[in-house]
């Protein structure tokens, strides 16, 4: 892709306190000049009525992005992980009525490229079979200032596509996103193709996973949420996905690791054979993450999560917690309740 770089990110320790009810992030940090390192007691939900949180960096600001489905998106700056709510965002864009992107706007996606902000966004006219991917892009270095709409984001086949993410690798860009194979819904799998711009794919989409394994086919056979985890200091890239009904209880998170050199080869990615989040007592569904670091560099995971069995869609909140990392391999654990005390690293400033 011409001239973008790839952002990449610098993973310090993180590390989880076993046996206690509070989860630490971190034991050492490193205060900045005239700033300090605070924690502050967290409990999840951070926020109720919460779909696909999405949470991003930059320049040590955070950024939640999201939709109300029906009349645009909206971004919020906040200062930690605490402030994740809708109370106080700036809608950034709305779309246009009666046009093939103007309804059900789901799951957008906030990223910085190559010096311009970009949203990716799955949109329909109403109609879920002709929901596709969309771009729009910032008119400014700040995200909460409007955005214009810059195209449909898809490769020559034009199939039905959702929950659109770009990674870099190598100096190249990738799209990935979950898709029908062909104008019917009988699964929903993921699909990778090469990036030329921040809006444009500039060739055939290659299928590189399929829900073949019983925890991805509860309800429907469905693997959706694709997201891509990578770490400068770290060898491995990752591709953290939600699978089966996100209206079941065992919605859940499922991955892929990149084995081969290639990403654009289906035998490059090896699918782990069970969920890396899922389910537990009062917490229930879980799917749809985005990662982030807090203020001393350790990881979170941002998620949707019910706390009541059988609430479905109506009943996700936002949820965060840490992770850690095993033998260079991201370790989540298991969804952390309302039960338990989650320390959130926040650097303050002490004047």
């Amino acid at each position: 892709m011409k001239t973008l770089r790839c952002l990449c990110l610098l993973l310090s320790t993180v590390c989880l306190l076993a046996g206690s009810s509070t989860v630490r992030a971190a034991e050492e940090t490193k205060a900045l000049p005239e700033e300090e390192m605070q924690y502050l007691e967290v409990k999840n939900p951070v926020f109720i009525k919460a779909n696909d949180p999405w949470v991003t960096k930059h320049d040590g600001n955070y950024y939640y992005c999201f939709s109300d489905s029906a009349n645009g998106i909206s971004v919020k700056k906040i200062s930690d992980l605490t402030k994740i709510t809708t109370m106080g965002a700036t809608q950034v864009w709305s779309p246009p009525a009666d046009t093939e992107y103007s309804k059900e706007l789901w799951a957008p996606e906030l990223h910085y490229i190559d010096g311009s902000w970009y949203i990716y966004v799955a949109a329909s006219n109403g109609e879920n079979e002709t929901h596709r991917m969309h771009v729009l892009k910032g008119t400014s270095q700040d995200p909460t200032q409007p955005f214009e709409y810059a195209g449909k984001i898809s490769d020559e086949s034009d199939c039905w596509a959702i929950d659109g993410t770009p990674f870099c690798m190598n100096g190249e860009w990738y799209f990935v996103w979950s898709g029908w194979e062909a104008d019917v819904n009988v699964s929903q799998q993921l699909y990778i193709a090469h990036m030329d711009s921040p809006t444009s794919i500039d060739s055939p989409r290659v299928c590189i996973s399929k829900p073949d394994l019983d925890w991805e086919k509860i309800g429907l056979p469905i693997e959706e949420g694709p997201e891509i985890l990578m770490d400068e200091g770290k060898d491995g890239i990752f591709l953290v996905f939600s699978a089966s009904g996100s209206w079941t209880d065992d919605y859940c998170m499922g991955m892929l690791t990149l084995e081969g050199e290639d990403p654009m080869l289906p035998e490059s990615w090896k699918k782990g054979d069970a969920p890396v989040l899922s389910k537990k007592e009062g917490a229930y569904g879980p799917g749809h993450g985005s990662f982030v670091k807090a203020d001393d560099d350790s990881w979170w995971i941002v998620y949707h999560c019910n706390q009541k069995s059988g609430s479905g869609w109506s009943g996700r909140s936002c949820w965060i917690q840490p992770f850690t990392w095993e033998e260079e391999m991201p370790y989540f654990g298991e969804p952390v309740t309302s039960d338990t005390v989650l320390s959130l690293p926040v650097m303050t400033k002490n004047n």
